[in-house]
């Protein structure tokens, strides 16, 4: 019999469980009332004498062995219960990270930027707080021109020479002093107008701008990218072209492509006409190329530039410009599928 008491200790130093309630059997089948050790106490009176001290002391060891296997199991699952309300099931697979989703502002400035570099135009950046030379003297705007007042522009008090730019103009200009012509690049970024906010205009938005300067560029040119572009951009090839003005180029022209009127939408945002103006474009004014340091005899060139905040708007059916800057993720967890 003492044999089997040691064999049983051996089996209580090596028991592990899995759940509480083997902790408690394990307990009710050692130390209850009609468990194993009130079972081997009650048989002490009919071991031998000469074997009762070795008895006692091996079933003693026994119950005391049972008792620190139930205190210690109970410690360790009490420990992950813990655990669990701190830091949740850790035995359980890792949730899986929240994939984020691009604003629909990169997810437009991304696809004009690829359209272009197809056709050989790269991208150039530059500061957002300008000076009076590079966003209206160099093009073709000097000081007190009438023209300054189509901009209504965001001025440093300390000194009104420097401002935030009103366009992206600003970095061609850039652009041109420091490279010499063939150049062919886009200039996408964020510019600053003092406008009321609105659901159709803020004081800040997007623009893309392209610049192509080289020897006998001429309008035909320019109007074949603008084909290139607005089909690849819209999958719409009829644009027309209609006389404005720029300062910076001559002769000037507003771009529009034909939308089409297939939903009550579409004569919405057309008001009715079927065509939709994206952007102005024009031949770069001989005075720029001159004020940049190129040779307006050599050389020629057009420019173009768009809102990229009017045409997310477009693109996706946007109705309130101030959602864009808003930064609501219920608005932006829509374009997880336009990644």
């Amino acid at each position: 019999m003492i044999d089997k008491l040691k064999e049983l200790i051996a089996e209580v130093e090596e028991f592990t469980v899995q759940s509480k309630e083997e902790i408690e059997d394990f307990r009710i089948q050692y130390l209850g009332k009609k468990g194993l050790l009130n079972q081997y106490f009650a048989e002490f009176k009919n071991i031998a004498k000469e074997e009762k001290k070795e008895f006692g002391q091996v079933i003693n060891r026994l119950k005391n062995t049972a008792e620190e296997k139930v205190k210690a199991l109970r410690d360790e699952w009490e420990k992950k219960d813990l655990e669990k309300g701190s830091y949740g099931d850790l035995t359980r697979p890792g949730e899986p990270i929240e994939i984020g989703a691009r604003h629909p502002i990169s997810i437009v400035k991304n696809k004009i930027i690829d359209i272009f570099s197809r056709i050989g135009f790269n991208v150039s950046e530059g500061p957002e707080i300008e000076d009076d030379w590079h966003n209206f003297t160099a093009l073709n705007l000097p000081e007190h021109h009438p023209a300054r007042d189509m901009q209504d522009t965001f001025f440093i008090q300390t000194n009104p020479d420097i401002l935030l730019r009103t366009h992206t103009s600003s970095v061609q200009v850039r652009y041109m002093e420091n490279n010499k012509p063939p150049i062919r690049t886009i200039s996408p970024g964020r510019v600053y107008r003092n406008e009321a906010i609105s659901a159709r205009s803020h004081c800040f938005f997007h623009q893309v701008e392209g610049l192509y300067i080289d020897k006998d560029v001429s309008f035909a040119d320019l109007k074949q990218t603008l084909q290139y572009f607005t089909t690849e951009m819209f999958g719409k090839s009829e644009i027309r072209l209609r006389p404005s003005y720029f300062p910076f180029t001559e002769p000037s022209a507003e771009v529009d492509v034909y939308w089409g009127l297939e939903t009550e939408t579409d004569y919405r945002m057309t008001k009715g006409t079927g065509w939709l103006e994206i952007m102005g474009c024009g031949m770069v004014d001989p005075n720029v190329l001159e004020n940049c340091g190129i040779d307006s005899k050599t050389y020629s060139g057009f420019a173009f530039g768009m809102g990229i905040d009017r045409i997310a708007l477009l693109l996706h059916q946007i109705s309130d410009i101030r959602l864009l800057s808003e930064n609501d993720i219920r608005f932006l967890e829509q374009f997880k599928s336009a990644l």
